[in-house]
């Protein structure tokens, strides 16, 4: 997964891999290596790469399916549980856990609204 998506989004943004490569500070041959799946950069390398592409280390080792890093973090909470792939120290988290943690908090938020008695 990693080469293939290394691949692609190299060709998406228009660069030749000579242009990742000296990104990187790798070789030319080093850095097709990677695409082609035949050697495995660094974590760092991994890094830079992900900065030169635009795009999250997360998205190039498959652990998310979206290239596009978020432009600006989202605090809503309602949204942020429609998000398919979240979990809990690793556990990844299904959608019926998710749909409860929405009611829990509507029922939080609809508790806070309520008038208070006198």
């Amino acid at each position: 997964m990693f080469a293939k998506r290394l691949k692609q989004l190299r060709k998406k943004r228009k660069l030749t891999m000579q242009e990742v490569a000296d990104y990187v500070g790798v070789a030319k041959s080093t850095y097709a290596g990677y695409e082609s799946g035949y050697r495995q950069p660094t974590i760092e390398s991994i890094q830079t790469i992900s900065r030169k592409l635009r795009t999250s280390a997360d998205y190039l080792l498959g652990l998310t399916e979206f290239p596009e890093p978020p432009t600006e973090l989202n605090h809503n909470a309602k949204e942020y549980l429609n998000y398919e792939q979240l979990h809990w120290d690793g556990v990844p988290l299904e959608r019926d856990d998710l749909e409860l943690i929405r009611s829990l908090l509507e029922r939080v938020l609809r508790d806070r609204t309520l008038p208070k008695e006198e």
